[in-house]
């Protein structure tokens, strides 16, 4: 009886697992390039002499669906979106490199210029600065330039090149903020042939009624589970008084 109960509450881990990972991707089905969160189940069995006639499991978050996002014009000069599969390098909180494809950039205090996550953007030789009171182009390779209102004969000063990463033969994993990062550390290299779409950005990969499916699916396979553990008890009853009868 007990192994049937275990059995069953593996079952409802995992589902819980699975509905905090379809309810971030609800939550973010509007957030500017974010990747979709995807779930896995995994058997765990115990070997043994005795038939295996239950197994446990385990659910994971085991990545992120890296399928591009729709792009939308939306006119904003610092609105950008990336071509291809590069990835923008930003500055965690950590001091960590990491890497998104949100492209709603700004700048924020003290000048930096930073993404839809207030994470500063990277350039080549760190976070991006720009110069106090200076309007802000982003050229297609992601040079970033900026212009003296007050001097409108002088040309755009460049002030950084906004790193532009390649993921490709690298492993990168999602983590709990929502960034990648390179598994077990480092950093990827710059990808000089990428470019930017200004003006657009690229919309969350998230399909909302898929999402609205996933969320009752993941809802019943709990249910389905707790049952077991009335089951188990009403069989557990039943054993009793069948004994009660010696």
């Amino acid at each position: 009886m007990d192994r049937m109960i275990y059995t069953a509450l593996t079952g409802m881990d995992s589902a819980m697992v699975r509905q905090r990972a379809v309810a971030s991707n609800l939550a973010n089905a509007q957030t500017p390039g974010f990747r979709a969160e995807t779930f896995a189940v995994q058997t765990k069995t115990l070997k043994g002499p005795a038939l295996e006639a239950r197994a446990q499991t385990q659910g994971t978050v085991r990545g992120a669906d890296m399928t591009t996002g729709e792009i939308v014009r939306t006119s904003q000069p610092l609105d950008v979106a990336v071509s291809g599969e590069a990835l923008i390098a930003l500055q965690a909180a950590d001091g960590a490199e990491v890497y998104s494809r949100r492209g709603d950039l700004s700048v924020g205090v003290g000048g930096v210029l930073q993404n839809g996550d207030r994470r500063p953007v990277m350039g080549e030789a760190g976070p991006i600065t720009v110069p106090p009171g200076r309007i802000v182009t982003i050229s297609d390779d992601g040079t970033v330039r900026a212009a003296d209102p007050a001097q409108p004969e002088e040309p755009p000063e460049d002030i950084g090149r906004i790193k532009l990463a390649n993921p490709v033969g690298s492993r990168i994993e999602k983590d709990i903020d929502g960034f990648m990062r390179v598994v077990g550390g480092g950093v990827l290299p710059a990808d000089p042939t990428a470019e930017l779409l200004t003006g657009a950005l690229e919309q969350s990969n998230v399909d909302p009624s898929q999402v609205l499916v996933d969320i009752i699916e993941a809802q019943r396979s709990f249910d389905r589970r707790s049952k077991l553990f009335s089951t188990a008890s009403e069989l557990d009853q039943s054993t009793a008084r069948l004994m009660s009868l010696r």
